[in-house]
């Protein structure tokens, strides 16, 4: 996944179409059941960006602890195929190009400006 925390991201499918946000987590799925559990599923990651796909969450008062209790409205994860990276430089959507340095980093660059991401 090409997607990193801090990156502005458009949402190009789903309910928020069109919203913009930043990246605020990366959720990585993993394998529950099966043979291989506990190993990575990439058909499972999700981003969560800020202010996109917010949900109400109705939330109960849990014993001692002081815990907001009534209707919570929070952001939920986004699959990270219905977002695509906003360049900061041209400022459109675009795929990421990766490429390797001399010294092994990998440093992002826009295809449509080849301006660095990174």
């Amino acid at each position: 996944m090409d997607i990193k925390k801090g990156d502005t991201v458009i949402v190009i499918a789903g309910n928020n179409l069109g919203q913009t946000g930043e990246v605020q987590r990366i959720v990585r799925g993993s394998v529950k059941y099966g043979h291989s559990k506990g190993a990575h599923d990439p058909n499972m990651d999700r981003v969560l960006v800020a202010g996109v796909n917010i949900i109400k969450k109705h939330q109960r008062r849990t014993g001692r602890v002081q815990t907001q209790a009534g209707i919570i409205e929070r952001e939920a994860p986004l699959h990270h195929s219905n977002v695509m990276v906003v360049c900061p430089k041209c400022g459109k959507p675009t795929r990421i190009r990766v490429e390797r340095t001399d010294e092994g980093k990998k440093i992002r660059h826009c295809k449509k400006c080849e301006g660095s991401l990174d």
